[in-house]
């Protein structure tokens, strides 16, 4: 595990901190109120407490890049734990607040209620740190990215990994047209930190792997 600080901006990221084996990354931003991006799928969640624990004792907002379960699974726990507030696309909620069945993993997520029905376009403030929501379907129907634009950064879920990787599109609800304009939609911000579900990180060169994943899609 390996956790940046950044004192002048407030925002502490974790990186790979459940990112092991079927485990999303999880990330954490602290500011007059504090998010955290994804969950992990709740197997791990006792340790991600302790780990959340040593920087804060607070959640408002648990905001969930999609419906699957490796990102949304310990949603329902965490969201009892800190009394935070679950916010994910209206596509995708069907699946926390019905508990319904992943077979990929052969589990069942654990019913929340999403607090927070998000369409796109919103903004979600948490202070210095304004999360644009990008409505990205494509690798599933309910899939987000949130992007800061005074920071250039970019939360991309499943939609966009690093060295031009891009999310699978064979599970349900995945579409690989959907995907491609998802990704042109991305392609036009101008993303300087790139922080995907899954995998490493870029602080310094997002827009590289996105032009990397454009490529790989024949789009440029």
């Amino acid at each position: 595990m390996v956790i940046h600080f950044y004192k002048k901006n407030f925002i502490i990221v974790i990186k790979r901190l459940l990112g092991y084996g079927y485990e999303s990354n999880v990330y954490l931003i602290l500011d007059k109120k504090t998010a955290l991006i994804d969950t992990g799928t709740g197997w791990e969640t006792d340790n991600l407490i302790k780990e959340i624990e040593e920087y804060t004792n607070k959640i408002d907002f648990i905001i969930l890049t999609h419906e699957h379960f490796d990102h949304c699974g310990g949603a329902a726990r965490l969201k009892n734990y800190f009394n935070a507030k679950i916010a994910m696309h209206e596509e995708g909620s069907i699946f926390l607040e019905r508990g319904m069945m992943s077979e990929f993993f052969n589990a069942r997520v654990r019913k929340a209620n999403v607090d927070i029905k998000l369409h796109g376009e919103e903004i979600i403030e948490l202070g210095e740190h304004k999360l644009h929501v990008i409505y990205t379907p494509g690798h599933s129907m309910g899939s987000i990215c949130l992007y800061e634009p005074n920071k250039k950064v970019l939360f991309s879920g499943d939609t966009i990994f690093l060295y031009g990787g891009i999310g699978r599109t064979d599970f349900y609800g995945g579409n690989e047209m959907l995907l491609k304009k998802s990704i042109q939609k991305i392609s036009r911000l101008s993303v300087k930190a790139l922080y995907p579900g899954h995998g490493e990180y870029d602080e310094e060169n997002g827009a590289f792997h996105i032009k990397l994943a454009m490529k790989n899609f024949n789009l440029l």
